[in-house]
């Protein structure tokens, strides 16, 4: 348990460093390109600074506004604490054993089973569970699952997520300011130095970078939420001290035949399992998969007991 707690930090960090380089290996090339010789530097820091800036802003209102915002969308509305009497119990059973505050609660109204949990910090997040959710699983499963989600908050999962966020935002903004510059001055430039090889080939380099570089981006960025939900279920199963019993709730949520109608392709990351039903990345391990194999995580939590 605590080996793969530790396995899945060092694979997180790993993927922001890999993430970082790229970031700066885009800046440097499409600085060097555009600039040339002596302006390569101070052009690269200009797409750099300027793509954080605006990938920055998007991610503050996220950060701050993001948990109204995705209730919202999710048509979730708050848990009464008499009428929902069961739920409130097990999350300030978690939170004692997690030294976690108590998060707000809230209920969708979808018969289908899955949860997600979201805020910027222990002190200001949510969990929302559905219908199904409470009605389909044994107390000792629900309670692992809420033991997953309160993992998110306590690893800070949402500050990681917002991170990686403002570092793709970045990559995707420098390749679509070159992009623009190619159409709008880059011609006129090339026109005045045909001659110049070298500069044409750095101009080459940064037009392959500008293609691939933010598809590159998206599949770190959907690798290291993978390794998060790995570190979740394993942390989930340290509080509870019960693997097993996430583990049977993962295998009746997703084999569970209903789609989650309050989910979308902007909110499936968010939730325990895969929402969107009959989806290939729900069921296998893929580049563009927002979760890691369900099977996978069942064996891997079995193998803790």
């Amino acid at each position: 348990m605590y080996e793969l707690i530790a396995a899945n930090k060092r694979n997180s960090v790993l993927l922001i460093i890999i993430m970082l380089l790229l970031v700066a290996g885009v800046a440097a090339a499409i600085g060097c390109a555009t600039g040339g010789g002596e302006y390569g530097a101070p052009q690269a820091l200009f797409f750099g600074a300027l793509a954080f800036v605006i990938a920055g802003i998007g991610a503050l209102i996220s950060y701050f506004s993001g948990t109204q915002i995705i209730m919202a969308i999710s048509g979730a509305q708050p848990a009464d604490p008499e009428r929902e009497r069961q739920l409130h119990n097990i999350v300030e059973e978690v939170c004692i054993a997690a030294g976690l505050p108590k998060p707000a609660l809230y209920i969708i109204e979808d018969s289908a089973p899955n949860a997600f949990a979201c805020g910027r910090n222990p002190q200001h997040s949510a969990i929302a569970v559905t219908r199904g959710l409470m009605d389909k699983l044994s107390r000792s499963e629900l309670q692992g699952v809420i033991a997953h989600e309160l993992a998110h908050i306590q690893n800070y999962d949402i500050l990681f997520a917002t991170l990686m966020s403002v570092l793709v935002g970045m990559v995707v903004l420098m390749c679509d300011m070159f992009r623009r510059w190619l159409w709008f001055g880059g011609r006129r430039r090339r026109s005045s130095n045909r001659g110049n090889q070298g500069e044409a080939l750095l101009a080459i380099i940064a037009i392959v970078l500008m293609i691939i570089a933010p598809l590159f981006a998206q599949i770190i960025q959907l690798a290291a939420s993978r390794q998060r939900e790995y570190l979740a279920d394993a942390t989930g199963a340290k509080l509870t001290r019960d693997p097993e019993s996430l583990a049977r709730a993962l295998e009746k949520i997703a084999t569970d035949p209903e789609p989650l109608e309050a989910a979308n392709r902007g909110t499936q990351h968010l939730f325990i399992v895969n929402p969107l039903k009959g989806k290939a990345s729900a069921e296998f391990q893929s580049w563009f998969a927002t979760h890691p194999p369900t099977r996978e995580r069942i064996a891997r939590l079995r193998a803790m007991t």
